[in-house]
């Protein structure tokens, strides 16, 4: 081989390392963002859950207090 094209070797490896050093960076970028809107949405189903389940058991009690004041007129 060449000292040319040694040379022309050594700066394609370069090269390459530096692009899949970018790579690798912009996907540690991108993967903690999906990580951090996976939680965000994970924090807010949660939320969503609890206020689902609170007006369950209040449309419930009303239900029961309904019931109680037909039963009573009756």
């Amino acid at each position: 081989m060449s000292k040319t094209e040694s040379n022309s070797a050594k700066e394609l490896t370069e090269a390459m390392e530096e692009t899949m050093q970018r790579l690798q960076g912009r996907f540690k970028g991108i993967s903690e963002q999906l990580e951090s809107k996976l939680d965000e949405m994970g924090t807010r189903i949660d939320d969503l859950e609890s206020d689902v389940s609170e007006l369950m058991t209040q449309a419930g009690m009303e239900e029961q207090a309904t019931s109680c004041h037909v039963t009573s007129k009756n």
